[in-house]
C-alpha cells in the first residue's frame, strides 16, 4: 500500500484495495470457503486502515479543519459501527447464513463511510494543510499500519493517547495469531 504518498492518496489507495476485495466477494456465489478468505481480508485491511486514521488523521482533522471535531467524532462513529460489524463477522464462516447478511451490512457502512472520507473530509483535509504536513502525516499512517491489530477490538480507545500506547501490542498478538492460523496467507 502507498509508497511516500501524502495521507489523502494513502487513504485513498487503501479504499481502491478494499472496494477490489469487496467486488471480488460479489462475484462468487452465497457459501463459496473464499468469500470467507476476502472477508477475512478485508477486516485485517480495514483494521489496519481505521487504526492509522484513529491515531493521526482524526487528530490531524480536529486541530486544522474547520468543525474537525464533529467531523472526526462521526467518522470514529462509522469505525466503531464497522468494527462491531467486523467482529460478529469474524465468528461465521462462508456457509453460516448470517455471514452474507454481516458482510453486506459492512460492505453498505465502508461503502458510505469512503464515500463521506473522500468528498467531505479529505477535500477539506487539504484545503487546511501543506503539502509537507499532508505528506508527513502520510509516513505516520504507513508506520502505523504496518504495527496495527489485524482483527477487530470494538471495545480499544480510539483516541490518541490510549490507542497509540494500546494498537501495536494488540497488533503484535494478532499478527502471531494469523501466523499460527494462515489467516490473511491465501
Amino acid at each position: 500500500m502507498g509508497n511516500g504518498a501524502d495521507v489523502i492518496t494513502e487513504l485513498t489507495t487503501d479504499h481502491q484495495e478494499v472496494e477490489e476485495l469487496f467486488t471480488n466477494i460479489e462475484e462468487l456465489p452465497a457459501g463459496d470457503r473464499q468469500r470467507k478468505v476476502y472477508a477475512d481480508q478485508v477486516t485485517m485491511e480495514l483494521v489496519r486502515h481505521s487504526v492509522a486514521e484513529e491515531a493521526y488523521l482524526y487528530p490531524a482533522v480536529r486541530e486544522h479543519v474547520p468543525d474537525g471535531d464533529a467531523l472526526a467524532d462521526r467518522e470514529l462513529e462509522d469505525h466503531a459501527e464497522a468494527e462491531r460489524t467486523m467482529k460478529d463477522m469474524e465468528s461465521c464462516e462462508a456457509d453460516d447464513p448470517q455471514f452474507d447478511m454481516l458482510v453486506g451490512k459492512l460492505m453498505t457502512e465502508i461503502r458510505a463511510h469512503i464515500m463521506d472520507e473522500e468528498t467531505n473530509l479529505f477535500p477539506r483535509l487539504r484545503e487546511s494543510c501543506s503539502a509537507e504536513m499532508l505528506n508527513d502525516l502520510g509516513d505516520k499512517v504507513r508506520q502505523a499500519k504496518k504495527m496495527a491489530p489485524t482483527r477487530p477490538h470494538p471495545s480499544a480507545p480510539d483516541k490518541p493517547p490510549a490507542n497509540k500506547i494500546l494498537a501495536p501490542g494488540a497488533g503484535l498478538v494478532d499478527r502471531m495469531r494469523d501466523a499460527l492460523s494462515g489467516r490473511g496467507k491465501e
